[in-house]
């Protein structure tokens, strides 16, 4: 029999195929039982009737255990009321390993702690809502790549092991490397970025990082994954505009792919259909007004904190662009306002529904006399930097760009609490396992 994905169960209407997978859950009723069997694809439930099977087969459907790993066989019909609007009749069955009754499946389908969950993850993820969620990252990662690789931009890898700091120095986990050398994993791929876009124009680099902060946040994670756009010859406009364009594209793929998984999580998508351009823009200084009016201890020079970030996104529907932070709370690298030196030309951009940052980015100094007096400032090892003051010695150009956390994004994507769960194994403060 042709072995098929029960996501492609509408295209095999009335045809002898097979489906290998795992047992989701099982119901009986004496001589029928209705097993629903999950493969990776969707879930399909099958009928099972005693008079019409080997009594060896039925035996073993009516036997089977969670998690169990079964081959069924059978015809395709269409059924509304089945989870995915069709069924199986089943026509024989291969139990692959029924799962032992004395060392049951552990994630039952009664709640369940998240410490518990978390130590269980490689079986969590398992589970209807951690699918769900983690299709969407897939379909946020796709258009991501999409939107990118059809707009002119060139993917260029950036290493994982670096010889200094880009996002500051203490947030980064040190490496021993050869012969007591040090490096440390990737904060960003931005500084590489730069180079890779005056050789291409427009480039992305897209991986994990590791960020060393020791925060238990619902919006922090040591290991996360980024995708980072940089362009030559480009602005601050040219940031907010790129930013909005991607998160548009990936509103709509979403909505257009994965209202399924959506409706799984219980999402609002009433709140993503909302997500038009142009979206609200306003300065770090407007924001301060704001934060201060609705009650927060907030001060001119400080960035803003979570809790500063959710009452900001509460006055919009939409995300919202915020400008000009001061210079001070910025990374070295940011080109200061010629009008206004003490802010720096970059923007964050905050999802609504206080998801907070997404997106952080900017314009990047270009002036070799500015960058050097930058980078000694924040007392960093000039030697380490010197490749990258080359790339103002050698054809210096206005350029930005900017950072998306992917984890981030699909927490907002998917309206749920904490974005450890929108990786498959998460890396956090106290968790390294499984």
């Amino acid at each position: 029999m042709k072995r098929i994905t029960i996501s492609s169960s509408a295209q095999h209407l009335g045809e002898p195929v097979e489906i290998a997978g795992w047992l989701y859950n099982l119901r009986s009723s004496g001589k029928i039982c209705f097993p629903q069997v999950r493969d990776g694809s969707g879930i399909m439930q099958c009928v099972a009737v005693k008079s019409q099977l080997p009594e060896a087969v039925f035996d073993a459907l009516k036997k089977l255990t969670q998690e169990s790993s079964v081959i069924i066989r059978g015809k395709i019909r269409a059924e509304s009321r089945a989870p995915g609007g069709f069924e199986m009749d089943v026509e024989d069955a291969t139990v692959m390993q029924r799962v032992a009754e004395e060392t049951p499946y552990p994630i039952s389908l009664k709640e369940h702690g998240p410490e518990f969950l978390l130590d269980h993850r490689h079986l969590w993820i398992r589970s209807r809502r951690q699918h769900a969620i983690l299709r969407v990252r897939h379909e946020v990662i796709k258009a991501v790549r999409d939107y990118f690789d059809s707009n002119g931009f060139t993917l260029v890898d950036t290493p994982i092991f670096t010889p200094a700091a880009c996002e500051g120095t203490t947030t980064l986990f040190e490496v021993n490397y050869f012969e007591d050398e040090k490096v440390y994993l990737t904060q960003s791929g931005q500084l590489y970025n730069e180079a890779t876009a005056m050789a291409f124009g427009k480039v992305y680099t897209f991986g994990p990082t590791f960020r060393a902060e020791k925060s238990k946040t619902r919006r922090h994670l040591t290991e996360f994954w980024m995708v980072e756009p940089e362009m030559a010859y480009a602005t601050l406009d040219d940031v907010k505009q790129v930013a909005e364009e991607l998160i548009c594209f990936i509103v709509d793929r979403v909505l257009a792919n994965r209202r399924a998984e959506l409706a799984i999580l219980e999402r609002d998508v009433a709140k993503l259909e909302a997500i038009k351009p142009p979206f609200p823009r306003i300065s770090y200084d407007e924001g301060v007004a704001i934060l201060k009016r609705k009650g927060s201890n907030i001060e001119w020079g400080g960035d803003f904190g979570g809790t500063d970030e959710t009452l900001l996104s509460e006055e919009f529907d939409r995300p919202i662009l915020v400008d000009r932070y001061p210079s001070e709370i910025k990374a070295f690298y940011f080109e200061p306002d010629p009008n206004r030196p003490e802010v720096a030309l970059g923007v964050d951009v905050l999802a609504p529904e206080g998801y907070g940052e997404i997106i952080g980015g900017g314009q990047r100094i270009h002036d070799l006399d500015l960058l050097m007096k930058r980078i000694d400032e924040h007392q960093l090892p000039r030697e380490a930097f010197e490749w990258y003051l080359d790339l103002r010695r050698f054809g210096s150009v206005p350029h930005a760009g900017f950072g998306m956390g992917i984890e981030r994004c699909v927490t907002w994507m998917t309206g749920i609490d904490h974005l450890r769960e929108t990786i498959a194994f998460p890396r956090m403060l106290y968790r390294t396992r499984p």
